[in-house]
C-alpha cells in the first residue's frame, strides 16, 4: 500500500527532501491514527464500560470530540521547566521516547510490498531500539532535578531492564520456527507453516504480552508513575506538550507492540486460506493487521485495568524467577521440536 501511495510520486523522480518528508508524513500517520484509536476506543470507553461509567459523552457525539478537546487543553498549558532542572536533558527526554516508537514502525510490514525498510534483521532492530526509551525515562527523573521524578526514573530503568530479557527470549521460539530475522519472513513462514505462531508458541505469546505491559509501565507494573507513592514519578515535573508527549508515546508504543504481536503470533497481514502474496493483501493487508492490533491491544488494557499494583519485589520475582526461566525452557522445548520434526 505505500510502495503503491508513493509510485505515482516516485514515477516524477522528487528531490531526496521530497521523498523523505513523504515518508516522514505517512509514518506519522501509521503511528497517531492508531494512537488516537486506543485512546478513545480504550482509554474513554472500554474502561468505562468495564467500570460501568459513561466516560467522556458531552464534547461530540457520544465523546467523539474528547481526544481533540484533550489535545487542544494540553497545547494552551504552560510549559513549565523546574528552576533547577536540566533544561536541555529535561526537554529532549520525550522526543527520545517518541524516536524508539517511530523508529520500531519502520520495519513493521502491512502487506507483500507494504512497509517502509525491509531488513534481514527486522526483529533483532525492533527489539534494539525498543529499549531506546529507557534512556528518555532516565533522562526525564534526572533533568528533572526532583526526588520523586528521580525514583521514578530509577524503578522504571530496573522495570525495564529487567523485563527486556523475556521481551526478547519470547520471540527466539518464533525465530526458531521461522528460521528468519525477517518480519516479512516470519509472516510468510506462519502462511507456509498452515497455522499463526500463536498456536505453537503460546507461551512465547503470553511470556510477550506480560512483558510488553511491563515495558509500557501500565497497572500492574506501573511503579515507576505510581500516583499514590510518587506522584507520578518521573512525569512529576511535566506540563503542557511535553507531559502530552510522553502521553502519546505510551499509547503509541502500545499500538506499535500490538502490531509486532499481531505480527509474530497472529500471521500478521495474512486471513486464512487467501494467499499471503496476492496483489490485493498490499490494500487489504494494512486494514487486516489494525484488527488484530486492536485485538492485542484490548488484551493489554483490559490486564491494565483488571489486576491492583505489583510491589517492586513481586514485580522483579515475576521477571527473574518466572518470566525468565520460562522463556528458556520454551526456547529449548521449540529447538528440540524443530529438530525432530
Amino acid at each position: 500500500m505505500i510502495a503503491s501511495l508513493l509510485a505515482p510520486l516516485m514515477a516524477l523522480n522528487p528531490p531526496y527532501w521530497v521523498d523523505t518528508l513523504t515518508k516522514i508524513g505517512i509514518g506519522l500517520v501509521a503511528v497517531l491514527l492508531p494512537t488516537g484509536a486506543l485512546v478513545y476506543m480504550f482509554l474513554f470507553k472500554m474502561m468505562s464500560f468495564m467500570q460501568s461509567r459513561l466516560g467522556p459523552m458531552e464534547t461530540g457525539p457520544h465523546g467523539g470530540l474528547q481526544l481533540l478537546a484533550e489535545f487542544g487543553k494540553f497545547l494552551q498549558k504552560e510549559d513549565i521547566f523546574p528552576s533547577k532542572a536540566d533544561r536541555f536533558v529535561f526537554a529532549a527526554a520525550p522526543f527520545v521516547v517518541l524516536v524508539s516508537t517511530f523508529l520500531l514502525v519502520l520495519v513493521l510490514p502491512g502487506g507483500p510490498d507494504t512497509h517502509f525498510v525491509d531488513l534481514n534483521t527486522g526483529i533483532y532492530f525492533a527489539l534494539a531500539v525498543s529499549s531506546v526509551s529507557v534512556i528518555g525515562i532516565l533522562m526525564a527523573g534526572w533533568g528533572s532535578n526532583s526526588k520523586y521524578s528521580l525514583l521514578g526514573g530509577i524503578r522504571a530503568a530496573g522495570q525495564l531492564i529487567a523485563y527486556e530479557l523475556p521481551l526478547v527470549l519470547s520471540v527466539v521460539g518464533v525465530v526458531i520456527m521461522a528460521e528468519t530475522l525477517n518480519l516479512k519472513g516470519i509472516v510468510a513462514a506462519q502462511a507456509d507453516f498452515g497455522l499463526w505462531f500463536i498456536i505453537p508458541q503460546f507461551i512465547g505469546f503470553f511470556i510477550f504480552m506480560v512483558a510488553v505491559q511491563a515495558e509500557l509501565t501500565q497497572p500492574p507494573f506501573d511503579m515507576p508513575v505510581a500516583e499514590s507513592e510518587l506522584v507520578t514519578g518521573y512525569l512529576t515535573e511535566y506540563s503542557g506538550i511535553r507531559f502530552l508527549l510522553f502521553f502519546i508515546g505510551e499509547f503509541a508504543t502500545a499500538a506499535v507492540f500490538s502490531a509486532i504481536a499481531a505480527t509474530l503470533f497472529l500471521g500478521g497481514w495474512t486471513i486464512p486460506f487467501v494467499d499471503a502474496n496476492a496483489e490485493i493483501m498490499d490494500y487489504i493487508g494494512p486494514l487486516v493487521l489494525a484488527a488484530k492490533m486492536i485485538f492485542v491491544a484490548f488484551l493489554i488494557f483490559w490486564f491494565r485495568i483488571t489486576y491492583p499494583r505489583f510491589r517492586e519485589d513481586q514485580l522483579q520475582r515475576l521477571a527473574w524467577k518466572f518470566l525468565i526461566p520460562l522463556s528458556l525452557l520454551n526456547i529449548v522445548v521449540t529447538a528440540i521440536f524443530k529438530v525432530a520434526l
